[in-house]
């Protein structure tokens, strides 16, 4: 048996007895990833615990406790973005949910504390690294974000998901890939439904220039409509305009605020038009997909732009920039690629290079050998 066998065995061996604390969300592109390293920790071992730390207004409140893992809220909001009487509010909190971070990990007693990003993810890594309790760090974005530049300097090591992100984190910094639920590993291949399917998502909260541009785009795709078929994802805030536009039109399609099944959605695509959050393009390469993607302008540091060229520079996706996007250009990009497979595949085979399917494993290899080295 080889010496890195060993040492796997001695980690798993440490993980019978450790607590860990999975720090953030808000979103779906943090709190997948989160849930992605807590059902690999315990598929290695029963025993491990893991506790979730967010918000009650996050995603995290009505993803992780149906998973079956525990989840304690406190009281943050964010200061980047705001301003007046939001920003002050925000910054009154820091201090409520530092003490509540405190009362959360005092009583777990975790062995790592890990953050994923998120202003959630804050309070909770500071107050572990007053403990002294180890930390790592999961950047999912080529920029990364503001809550884990400023928490860098408190962690063990930081796991991320592009080259480009190393430089913020120097020798901390390990490339593992951004890690992803293991159901989309089984998304490669589509599902034929004797249509062209789409499947259109703006994030967890929807978006509403793509909402827009698909309504619009529907005047001009109405000759395929007998080979088309739509899946979309609207957000709360949209579905009863995008759904009441495709009933209007009779054409195929299912709408939904939210798909808690994404993964079977993907399954089902032949094309993608997504937004260009890190996760739902990891999510994208490890399903083989092509994708059209329409990153979000206002995104902090405008990292959503930055993870799109680095698909559509190597030729792993189309990019659409919002202040181009319209019904016609989108609907154009989208009979386009109905009338060249050819095209489609390659866009697919490409974007299936990029993916990373033992990323999840390697980012908890680095939990646990953290956590060894205080056990």
């Amino acid at each position: 048996m080889g010496t890195e066998d060993t040492d796997r065995q001695r980690m798993e061996k440490d993980l019978e007895v450790m607590r860990v604390i999975i720090a953030g969300g808000g979103t779906g592109g943090h709190v997948y990833p989160g849930l992605a390293v807590a059902k690999e920790i315990v598929r290695r071992n029963s025993q491990a615990e893991v506790l979730f730390i967010g918000t009650e207004k996050g995603l995290e409140s009505r993803v992780i406790p149906p998973e079956g893992f525990r989840l304690e809220t406190i009281t943050v909001s964010g200061v980047k973005g705001v301003r007046g009487l939001k920003q002050l509010g925000s910054l009154f909190k820091i201090p409520v949910s530092v003490w509540e971070s405190f009362r959360i990990i005092s009583q777990f007693k975790p062995r790592l504390v890990i953050g994923v990003g998120g202003y959630s993810s804050g309070p909770p890594v500071l107050v572990a690294a007053l403990l002294r309790i180890p930390i790592l760090l999961q950047e999912q974005n080529a920029t990364p974000g503001l809550t884990n530049r400023l928490l860098a300097k408190f962690a063990g090591l930081v796991a991320t998901s592009f080259p480009e992100s190393q430089n913020f984190f120097g020798k901390k910094a390990v490339l593992t890939g951004n890690p992803v639920r293991r159901e989309f590993s089984q998304s490669k291949a589509s599902v034929s439904e004797g249509r062209f399917v789409v499947v259109i998502m703006g994030g967890s909260q929807g978006a509403r220039a793509i909402n827009q541009a698909v309504i619009q785009s529907l005047d001009y795709l109405k000759p395929e409509f007998p080979r088309l078929k739509f899946i979309h994802q609207t957000g709360e805030s949209g579905f009863d305009e995008v759904s009441g536009a495709y009933a209007r039109y009779a054409l195929d399609h299912e709408v939904r605020p939210y798909f808690y099944d994404m993964p079977t959605q993907y399954l089902r695509a032949d094309l993608l038009v997504s937004r260009a959050g890190a996760t739902t393009l990891a999510e994208i390469a490890l399903s083989g997909k092509g994708a059209i993607l329409i990153p979000f302008p206002y995104a902090t540091d405008n990292h959503q732009q930055k993870n799109a060229e680095s698909f559509a520079n190597a030729g792993a996706a189309e990019m659409i920039l919002q202040n181009t996007l319209s019904g016609k250009i989108l609907a154009d990009r989208i009979q386009f690629y109905m009338n060249h497979p050819e095209e489609l595949r390659q866009m697919a085979e490409k974007s299936l290079s990029f993916g990373r399917p033992d990323a999840t494993e390697r980012i908890v290899d680095l939990a646990m050998a953290l956590a060894a080295k205080v056990a």
